[in-house]
């Protein structure tokens, strides 16, 4: 009696690689079917900088360039925060006051009176603070069903009032903490600029092969080495091109190593981790990811309590660039351009779509326009009706590239 034997298992092919041209005629039909990612906001900073430079020849100067790295830091870091709120289709109106609140303490709590604390102490006490701000407002969220407009606007408020108490009489708390004040007015040597530079690409660079040989080997599809080189080579020139115009003026700040650092932090987060895939799903669909296992109210809670500790940290920085802080500490436009940022930079004000970079994206397009207006002589009101025009066309192509992956099936 014969027994038959069953053949062998065919081994899985393995995926078949595409091409740079492959990815390059992807993302060609990405864009005409509405995923416009950050294009038009990179066209937009080069038009800015194109017609500003046409005004006043100082604009594209080494000089202006470092001012706007410092001017810009303290709205791209708060506006990552606010990226993670929009996200779930939320809003946080009291970011502005609690960056105030933590600008104040971080001045108080280091003035020279004898009883102060150590430097790390009092920073880490002010964004705790922030932390257990931003839980609150959550857990009221969450816990009594009041929507967060209604919430963070009574924040705006409250923490306006606090700002006034810790003020009170003085009108004005000058910083005298040394590392405080260097985190946005000191820099970095050229050569030490330099050694970054080479570490960054290098880093980067065996993060990028080493994921394309994991992928390899897994039998994974995986992106063309000449993908990823073009990647390197253009993180290297682009960062080369900071160095050397910095350079030329006073060298690179310390407080772009802080903000790039908290970009890299949070876009890891984001994109890599379990909890940033629990927040692309509730603000995508909240009932849905709760029916998946996702327990919602605290991706919320934590969703705030990120948004006000980088509320502080912003605060902590403009104290740092401003060395003081006063009874209109958190004002003025510090909210709104937050919000502007994020949303200028692409993430989309309906929630389960945008990035950590569009922070950085739409800061530099309002430090952009900030500061060339400024340099052009004109005021406040019309910095403002530019801003607000920039924001609603922001808005206005979301809405248009929502509506035409809906129409692809892509949405």
């Amino acid at each position: 009696m014969s027994t038959a034997m069953a053949p062998p298992p065919t081994p899985s092919a393995a995926p078949e690689q595409r091409g740079l041209g492959d990815y390059a005629r992807e993302r060609l039909t990405s864009l005409r079917q509405g995923e416009l990612g950050s294009l038009p906001i990179i066209i937009g900073l080069v038009v800015i900088a194109i017609i500003f430079q046409t005004q006043n020849d100082r604009f594209l100067t080494a000089g202006n360039f470092v001012n706007l790295i410092v001017q810009s830091a303290a709205i791209i870091t708060i506006a990552m925060g606010v990226v993670w709120v929009l996200l779930l289709g939320e809003i946080d109106l009291s970011i502005g006051y609690v960056s105030g609140v933590a600008g104040v303490l971080t001045a108080l709590l280091l003035t020279p009176d004898g009883n102060e604390l150590p430097t790390a102490v009092v920073i880490l006490l002010a964004i705790v603070a922030g932390a257990a701000i931003g839980t609150l407002h959550g857990l009221i969220i969450t816990r009594i069903g009041i929507p967060s407009f209604v919430v963070t606007l009574a924040g705006l408020l409250a923490w306006n009032g606090v700002v006034l108490l810790l003020i009170g009489s003085r009108g004005t708390v000058i910083l005298q903490d040394e590392f405080t004040i260097g985190l946005a007015n000191e820099f970095l040597s050229d050569a030490a600029a330099w050694l970054l530079v080479l570490v960054c690409v290098g880093v980067y660079a065996a993060s990028q092969l080493n994921e394309i040989r994991v992928r390899r080997k897994a039998g994974l599809d995986h992106e063309p080495v000449s993908l990823a080189a073009l990647r390197i080579a253009g993180l290297a020139l682009v960062l080369g091109i900071v160095v050397y115009v910095v350079n030329q003026d006073r060298g690179l700040p310390y407080v772009f190593l802080l903000v790039a650092a908290l970009l890299l932090f949070w876009t890891f987060v984001l994109q890599r981790t379990r909890f940033g895939r629990k927040v692309f799903a509730v603000g995508g669909n909240a009932e849905a990811a709760r029916r998946a296992g996702i327990d919602v109210n605290r991706i919320r809670v934590a969703v705030f309590a990120i948004s006000s500790s980088m509320a502080a940290i912003g605060g902590i920085i403009l104290a740092s660039r401003l060395r003081s802080v006063d009874t209109n500490a958190g004002g003025g436009s510090i909210l709104l351009y937050s919000i502007a940022a994020a949303v200028i930079g692409g993430t989309s004000l309906f929630g389960g779509r945008g990035t950590i970079k569009s922070a950085l994206l739409g800061a530099l397009v309002i430090a952009s326009i900030d500061n060339g207006l400024g340099l052009l002589g004109l005021g406040s009101g019309e910095k403002f009706v530019i801003t607000g025009g920039v924001l609603l066309l922001a808005v206005t192509v979301d809405s248009l590239s929502r509506r035409a992956q809906a129409q692809s099936g892509r949405a």
